[in-house]
């Protein structure tokens, strides 16, 4: 990261971003019902014979898409370049600021232009130290001012990560005792009722089937499916790295267990994929079960902490 004197970044304030742009389809009554099913919006304004657009629609008919735009002008790439080659690389979208200037009817073709209005100085940030730039689009419809749009975001260098806390340790009472009692010697047990014959996990201190409080415990063979899973982004926590995959596995006994999927980037993890268990060595004193991808089940790639595992263990990951 290098310092950009200020001089040189304020000069691209009030150059043109973006000219004679179009949306791709005009104002219609299908967006429109769209929009306000999704927000729960029921304003009879926006239905009927004669309805008008919500106002903060108002960006929603400049939007170009996955295919985007033509028009973006060269001062807002070298704005970037510039940046980018300073070190702020990442962006985060900040804020937005509307003003209206008349209501949007379904038929209305719209049009806009856009500036680089402001280019902020050097600011630092928990995310990291960058610059804010915010363009002002100005939307037209018909060829009159329909409202502005201010869009700002931070072009920033990722802050320095603090070290890692320490993993959240499991909670053991009486009810669970035996299950991490397993994993602390590589196996994964589960309850199997004394009366009925029912696999089950979570433990429980009684079988949710009959409602015998007899057991004893099945040894599982670790192999499963990802039944469902989620990706964790947010909120971050101490000791965690997101993004990471969190699934929900159906093991070849019949009960279903929430751990890590590794083996695969998060973002390559699939419902139906084969897994088999592993112990994950978190710190010192703590081993995690997550379940490892099976070869060929998709790309490879594992994390850099020891993972030990004979085709068994237990269940408790980053979920």
């Amino acid at each position: 990261m290098k310092e950009i004197p200020y001089e040189e970044l304020r000069a691209f304030e009030g150059r043109v971003a973006a000219a004679a742009g179009r949306g791709k389809d005009p104002v219609n009554a299908p967006m429109i019902r769209h929009w306000c099913e999704a927000m729960g919006d029921t304003n009879p304004a926006y239905a009927g014979a004669d309805p008008v657009a919500p106002a903060t629609m108002l960006q929603v008919w400049t939007m170009g898409g996955l295919s985007g735009h033509d028009g973006r002008s060269s001062a807002y790439d070298a704005l970037f370049a510039l940046l980018d080659g300073a070190g702020y690389t990442s962006v985060v979208a900040t804020d937005c600021e509307q003003e209206y200037v008349r209501a949007l009817r379904p038929g209305d073709e719209i049009t806009f232009d856009a500036v680089i209005e402001s280019v902020s100085e050097r600011k630092t940030t928990k995310l990291g130290t960058g610059h804010f730039v915010t363009t002002r689009m100005d939307i037209h419809a018909g060829g009159a001012l329909a409202g502005t749009h201010r869009f700002r975001i931070l072009k920033y260098a990722p802050a320095k990560r603090k070290p890692k806390g320490k993993r959240p340790r499991p909670v053991v009472n009486r009810d669970n005792a035996g299950f991490w009692e397993g994993v602390a010697g590589h196996r994964l047990l589960i309850q199997r009722c004394g009366g009925c014959g029912t696999p089950r996990f979570p433990w429980l201190p009684g079988c949710n089937a009959c409602g015998s409080p007899e057991w004893d415990t099945v040894e599982a063979s670790g192999e499963g499916t990802v039944y469902s899973y989620v990706v964790m982004h947010h909120p971050p926590f101490p000791a965690f790295d997101p993004p990471y995959a969190v699934g929900l596995v159906e093991l070849a006994e019949g009960v279903r267990i929430v751990s890590n999927v590794v083996g695969v980037p998060y973002d390559k993890v699939r419902i139906g994929m084969r897994v088999q268990l592993e112990f994950l060595r978190v710190d010192a004193d703590v081993e995690l079960p997550v379940f490892r991808v099976v070869e060929g089940e998709g790309e490879g790639g594992g994390g850099d902490q020891e993972v030990r595992g004979r085709g068994r263990g237990g269940a408790g990951g980053e979920g």
